[in-house]
């Protein structure tokens, strides 16, 4: 099967160019899961994450930070992958449905488009502390955090590369 045009069919810039997926999504009652971050260096960490966000429901949908929103929230040195393939690697994951680029310190506004059934993060939030809670809370939706995986983060790979280049 060729998947040259599946995968970066799967990458939006705006909710305008998906508005007509998420509709038929609603009307045939898929319960939507969204997450969010920047997903710098993909690991096992996020891949456990991102599994558990996908049995959540029926279609997960990432919210991934674009290049000027990851230096904005994580410094000059970040991020270490473009956003162009960061997303790309996301949209390859067979259990990711969508992945939605936002330029914002939180994906906020995003979430106020969407509007999915079930919005999730690392369990390092509480739920009430998470963009976009009141906005799915209000419409009926769950805001639910994932244990994280001890052990891994971006953070600590990056620390492990400079500790090895020293």
């Amino acid at each position: 099967m060729d998947y040259s045009h599946i995968i970066p069919a799967k990458i939006h810039h705006t909710v305008e160019t998906f508005r007509h997926e998420l509709n038929r999504l609603k009307f045939f009652n898929k319960k939507i899961v969204f997450t969010n971050g920047c997903f710098d260096i993909l690991h096992h960490g996020h891949i456990d994450y991102l599994i558990k966000a996908a049995a959540l429901g029926d279609y997960l949908i990432i919210g991934l930070n674009t290049d000027s929103s990851v230096r904005r929230n994580k410094g000059i040195k970040r991020p270490i992958n473009d956003e162009q393939s960061r997303a790309l690697l996301l949209a390859s994951l067979r259990f990711v449905d969508a992945v939605f680029l936002f330029d914002s310190q939180t994906p906020a506004d995003l979430i106020r488009d969407i509007i999915p059934d079930v919005l999730v993060k690392g369990a390092d939030y509480k739920p009430e502390e998470i963009a976009g809670y009141d906005t799915v809370v209000s419409h009926g939706g769950q805001v639910l955090t994932i244990d994280l995986l001890p052990g891994f983060s971006t953070s600590l790979i990056e620390k492990r590369i400079m500790d090895l280049n020293r």
